[in-house]
């Protein structure tokens, strides 16, 4: 079995801050409303913003409106909360705002 090393491990924190840095820097200003609304309106919960939106879709009780994009929008959600979970990071502590 192979010793992880302290450099190794450090290559792999690189590695991963690089690919999240990557993420983020590729992701549209829709991408980015999302999650600061997340952040701001849900605490950093997908799955409430999700359901918020899929209410909404369905004609129930939601709490904000975003306009006429819900389905692009779920779309979103959905591939930030993969990449969240794949991982091991909260998109919000990497996205402020809206540029």
């Amino acid at each position: 079995m192979a010793k992880i090393t302290e450099k190794k491990g450090k290559t792999g924190e690189k590695k991963q801050k690089n690919a999240i840095a990557d993420f983020v820097k590729g992701l549209s200003t829709e991408h980015k409303m999302l999650i600061v609304l997340n952040s701001q309106l849900y605490g950093g919960k997908w799955e409430a913003m999700y359901q918020d939106l899929k209410n909404r879709l369905e004609g129930k009780p939601y709490i904000f409106k975003l306009a006429n994009r819900i389905n692009d929008d779920v779309e979103r959600i959905e591939q930030m909360r993969q990449f969240e979970e794949q991982n091991n990071v909260n998109l919000c502590d990497y996205v402020d705002s809206v540029e």
